[in-house]
């Protein structure tokens, strides 16, 4: 959802106020309210595509609230009216069966390739969303075909289009999944300068529900005693967001102590 046709994405000053509104719920994991805030627009397409994303990423961090999801998305599908709105469309329903897939709800794997296939169709090269899409492709290849060299081309792409295009928040999470890459190849240096990039960008951007995969990300690289003190700020705000992303919570119990999140680490920029 790093793209829509709307005016701005509420992180850069002068954006539109409607769209810095809804940045700011969404950044806090308040996706249902953001989403009603788009609700009276859900009849265009781009505000449509929007509240879309916003419950998809719901799903995403959640794992609940598939059937609003599917809703908006459906109703994302109708109101579309060319190919460059259908291809967005498309792509977030390739995102939410590779939610479904990857959480393990439903194998709906087959759905998220023939969706990002039928994007891939639909959008010109040169339409904004192309980078969204890349960098969703290099999941499904990473994560659901285990073809890590596939995924790896496919998020450079995204990352070159994001910086083409200024979209600062789909860098941090390019730089976020290479660095996941390379730590799975053995290069801790590249992964340390990747999970310290989507660190910076998140919380210059006050992305609070992407902060804390970022630390935990960094702190796989790092030597103790600073790997601890990282996987504590992790946790502390984990615990903050009410346990979200949900899928973090297995990852951070495994490696810090109970009372080690009980430490009052320093805290994240936002």
């Amino acid at each position: 959802m790093a793209h829509t046709a709307m005016s701005g994405s509420g992180t850069t000053a002068g954006d539109d106020p409607l769209q810095t509104a809804v940045w700011r719920l969404r950044s806090r994991g308040c996706w249902t309210d953001a989403a009603a805030l788009l609700a009276p627009r859900a009849a265009e397409p781009a505000a449509a595509l929007e509240r879309a994303g916003l419950l998809v990423e719901r799903c995403l961090f959640t794992c609940d609230g598939w059937p609003e999801a599917e809703d908006a998305l459906r109703n994302a599908e109708a109101v579309a009216r060319d190919d460059e709105e259908r291809g967005g469309a498309a792509s977030e329903r390739g995102r939410l069966a590779y939610a479904a897939t990857r959480l393990g709800v439903r194998d709906r794997a087959d759905e998220a390739r023939s969706a990002l296939g039928r994007a891939t169709a639909l959008l010109a090269p040169s339409s904004p969303q192309r980078p969204l899409l890349d960098f969703r492709r290099g999941l499904v290849a990473e994560h659901i075909a285990d073809s890590p060299q596939s995924a790896l081309a496919a998020y450079q792409r995204a990352h070159a289009g994001a910086e083409a295009q200024g979209d600062p928040l789909l860098l941090s999470f390019t730089w976020q999944q290479q660095a996941g890459l390379a730590l799975r190849d053995g290069e801790p240096a590249k992964a340390r300068q990747g999970f310290s990039e989507c660190l910076r960008i998140r919380e210059e951007l006050g992305y609070l529900i992407g902060t804390a995969p970022a630390l935990a990300g960094l702190a796989d690289c790092e030597p103790e005693p600073e790997a601890s003190r990282l996987r504590s700020e992790a946790q502390r705000l984990f615990r903050l967001l009410g346990g979200v992303p949900v899928w973090l919570g297995a990852q951070l119990s495994a490696v810090v102590p109970p009372q080690a999140s009980m430490a009052e680490p320093e805290p994240a920029g936002q």
